[in-house]
């Protein structure tokens, strides 16, 4: 504008100016001189052609305004009555916009993201950032893990459950490494299974595998416990904790956690969609569900066609397995005998009895212990699983053998002390939702709520007696009887000595009686009972 604002002056601004610059900004010749028409009249309009004049009355997004489309996730017609509303209390219907102008000016004061994260949270307005993509490193250079809880109900005992999914995978060649299916909840004990798996290039994982140079985890706390992070150490693999809700930061485990669930789990029975806020995930009642054991199985077939068959967009029509090959960098290997023991949380040193090993309490045999009775030897265990431990010679760190639980309980046994407890549970359940449980009183009218079920005086006094008298502690009476005065040779601070009892005997121990039977002390006061 400022050229043809030049040229006008001049006197050389021809027609062809204006069809030249008409055709690089994308607008008519007849736009064009509307523009230079304002420009002419302001210069200030020449920095921004075709920009509205800054009128004084525009509604703009105040913070007010951002506060309640925060509140309302976005709503903009909610909103808008907020507004209206607030205007009729202040006698001014005038101040309050328009919808039209309301959504004009949402959508010229507020970028995308931000409209995105007023509606739908942080990770709504994520979605238009901009990231940095990290160059394609070699392989085994860095892992990322992650937990991750299938979408699927699964029949685990009886009981419909949706399992955790523990992987490694490799950021240079997207390919998995190594992989747990836990049926509950994860734990340090499902980041070794898949450390393990992932470190060991045997079936179903191979050939991927070997030591990695970094593992990146999301301040998970089983993959920062002591144990992992001790094996971690131990074959020099460093951790990187990154921050809290960053998962870009990690983008290959993520994108695999999304890859799997469109591409696999999707179409499993049991899949349990993710249901909008207040609402259940509903399927089919007469729907089987698939066993854990299957389960686990049809995943390790996916996997093994991810590997070995799937070309992901960033490898440019490779396979993971292609990539993998293609790709000199010498591996890291680590006995399978040494990863096990170095995956295995250190329970420090036992002494060898005749009983076994003593560990929680409890007594751990083996078959090699005979003879071996006195030794010292140290234990390492799998965590959440009691019934055997690893034992290791105290002083030379041979390995002797497994002890396996001493008087382990039958299946039969261990059901039905589960069932018992699970009875016991749901009835105190019952019971604390039953005495907790308060009741109020419907309304038709906008008042204060009030409870239901009264209570007389007496009532109230009898519960509070009965509660009070449950507390052990309210019926000690520790300064009932003092203690009794000390010998007067102690040196006895005055603060203490007027809270003792002079009066009372000190009770000494009894002499023996000469004429006695040989070898038998007689208390006198026992001959007199008998007497």
């Amino acid at each position: 504008m400022r050229r043809l604002l030049a040229l006008r002056v001049r006197g050389e601004l021809a027609t062809g100016h204006v069809r030249v610059a008409a055709d690089a900004l994308g607008v008519s010749e007849r736009t064009v001189w509307r523009w230079l028409a304002e420009a002419s009249r302001d210069e200030r309009a020449a920095d921004e052609p075709g920009a509205r004049a800054p009128a004084k009355t525009r509604f703009t997004i105040t913070p007010e305004v951002r506060g309640l489309l925060a509140l309302w996730k976005g709503n903009g017609r909610a909103v808008h009555r907020q507004l209206v509303l607030r205007a009729a209390r202040q006698s001014s219907p005038t101040d309050a916009p328009s919808l039209t102008t309301l959504h004009r000016a949402i959508r010229r004061d507020l970028t995308p993201g931000e409209r995105a994260g007023l509606a739908g949270g942080e990770r709504a307005a994520r979605k238009h950032d901009v990231f940095l993509a990290r160059p394609r490193p070699w392989r085994n250079q860095v892992w990322e893990s992650d937990h991750m809880q299938a979408p699927v109900l699964v029949d685990v005992d009886g009981k419909a459950r949706r399992p955790w999914i523990t992987w490694f995978t490799d950021c240079a060649t997207n390919a998995i490494t190594g992989m747990a299916v836990t049926p509950g909840d994860p734990s340090r004990e499902s980041v070794l299974a898949a450390l393990r798996s992932a470190v060991l290039r045997e079936d179903p994982y191979g050939p991927f595998g070997g030591l990695p140079e970094k593992v990146r985890v999301d301040r998970g706390k089983d993959f920062l416990s002591r144990t992992v992070t001790a094996a971690f150490d131990l074959l020099d693999v460093t951790v990187e904790d990154l921050p809290a809700y960053t998962p870009h930061l990690k983008g290959t485990v993520e994108g695999l956690n999304r890859a799997v669930e469109s591409m696999f789990l999707a179409a499993l029975p049991g899949y349990a969609r993710q249901p909008r806020p207040g609402k259940r995930a509903s399927r089919p009642k007469d729907e089987v569900l698939l066993g854990f054991e299957d389960f686990t199985a049809r995943l390790l077939a996916w996997t093994s066609w991810w590997n070995t068959e799937h070309r992901p967009a960033p490898l440019r029509g490779r396979t993971p397995l292609e990539a993998w090959q293609d790709d000199p960098t010498p591996l890291r290997d680590v006995p399978a005998t040494d990863l096990w023991t170095f995956t295995l949380e250190d329970a420090g040193t036992r002494t060898l009895t005749t009983r076994g090993i003593r560990f929680r309490k409890r007594d751990y045999v083996g078959p090699w212990m005979t003879g071996q009775a006195g030794i010292q030897v140290r234990i390492r265990f799998m965590p959440h699983h009691d019934h055997r431990i690893e034992v290791y010679h105290a002083a030379t760190g041979r390995y002797l053998g497994p002890a396996d639980l001493a008087d382990q309980a039958t299946e039969e046994q261990v059901s039905a002390v589960r069932r018992a407890r699970a009875a016991r549970a749901r009835r105190l359940k019952k019971d604390l939702e039953a005495s907790q449980r308060e009741r109020y009183a419907a309304v038709n009218q906008p008042e204060a709520p009030q409870r239901l079920g009264a209570l007389t005086t007496v009532q109230a006094q009898a519960e509070l007696a009965q509660a009070a008298d449950t507390d052990l502690s309210d019926l000690a009476l520790p300064d009932l009887i003092p203690p009794a005065a000390p010998p007067a040779d102690w040196r006895t601070p005055p603060s203490l000595a007027t809270r003792t009892t002079p009066d009372r005997p000190v009770l000494l121990q009894p002499e023996p009686v000469p004429d006695g039977p040989p070898g038998r002390a007689t208390d006198p006061a026992e001959d007199q009972g008998a007497s």
